[in-house]
């Protein structure tokens, strides 16, 4: 079984690793490509090229066409233009190339946009904090003048980020030298924030939303076309350097069951949740691809890859006991890149 990896985050690595270890009739080569030709994931995959860079649209569709049929491409996982390839699926499957899709090309852009998924989010489905889209300086002020009457805390981040890009608690006490000089992370001045947008009166859509200051859950999921084969969530300790400890909470499965089977999730994805004060979980957002924790996940006794794989090829999915209660972590490891000619 040869699988393509396009572009996508180097964080793939453990992804990769696990792919590789799966135990699945015939077994599985890993091909990844990058246009950064000291991709620290090129290490982790049985063959490496490099993409063309400045490929984009239609141009980088043909690419990808072409790659699938010079390199007998069985599977294909996209992440760069991931829509507009699985718009395309039909495509491949003429040069002999399957696509393994999280989702379709429609539930794939909700879930790129924050401000549109909130919105349409069933709540029998799964809850979500009190968030309010706004694009300009009125609406930001309207915001945050109700939502303060009902929570304690607020915080934004852009509608269109990945990795909490662009995430800040709003600050109501300190200034941004203060922040600057006590080294504070991921919070911004209110007033400070309100005074920029006086040169930029209006902007790309900005959500404002209550901050959820509980605990907070990665769940490291392999699901099959709306069915959850296996969740494994990953409870961060609030402390940085205390690691992840494997958990087991009822209202986040229910969750993670509901919402894979109402999206239609398929393949590794990853879905966050954040408690409020009280403990009560909510949802964060859906990953369409797997999170830079996954290899944690799966030292709780469960290769996810494995299980996906073995869905995919109709073989019986097998899922060994997973280990409540373990406590995980990642440490770097220095490694040889590979030459830049």
């Amino acid at each position: 079984m040869r699988i393509w990896f396009n572009k996508t985050f180097s964080s793939i690595s453990s992804v990769f690793h696990n792919l590789r270890q799966a135990r699945i009739a015939g077994g599985v080569t890993v091909i990844y490509t990058h246009t950064n030709p000291a991709a620290s994931a090129f290490l982790a995959a049985d063959e490496a090229m490099v993409e063309p860079a400045g490929l984009v649209g239609a141009a980088y569709l043909d690419w990808c066409l072409g790659f699938c049929q010079q390199h007998r491409i069985d599977y294909f996982w996209p992440a760069k233009e991931s829509v507009l390839i699985v718009q395309h699926q039909a495509d491949f499957a003429r040069v002999g190339t399957q696509l393994i899709a999280v989702a379709t090309p429609e539930t794939l852009a909700l879930l790129n946009h924050k401000g549109d998924f909130y919105r349409t989010l069933p709540p029998e489905v799964a809850q979500a904090m009190a968030c309010i889209a706004v694009t300009d300086t009125a609406g930001f002020d309207r915001a945050v003048a109700e939502l303060s009457q009902h929570y304690a805390a607020l915080c934004v981040k852009p509608a269109v980020s990945v990795f909490g890009l662009g995430f800040r608690i709003l600050d109501t006490q300190r200034d941004s030298i203060t922040h600057l000089l006590k080294g504070v992370e991921y919070e911004i001045p209110l007033t400070e924030l309100r005074a920029g947008m006086e040169h930029t009166s209006t902007f790309p859509e900005l959500l404002v939303m209550e901050h959820l200051s509980g605990a907070e859950w990665s769940v490291d999921c392999a699901g099959r076309n709306g069915e959850l084969l296996c969740g494994i969530q990953r409870k961060k300790h609030p402390l940085a350097g205390y690691g992840q400890e494997i958990d087991n909470n009822a209202d986040i499965q229910g969750m993670v069951e509901r919402l894979t089977a109402h999206y239609g999730l398929n393949g590794l994805f990853n879905i966050q949740f954040k408690a409020r004060a009280d403990g009560e979980p909510s949802l964060l957002e859906i990953n369409p691809r797997p999170a830079g924790g996954f290899g944690m996940a799966c030292l709780a006794g469960v290769n996810l890859a494995e299980v996906f794989l073995q869905s995919l090829v109709g073989e019986t999915v097998v899922i060994p006991p997973i280990r409540y209660g373990l406590r995980v972590g990642e440490v770097s490891t220095p490694v040889v890149l590979p030459s830049l000619v």
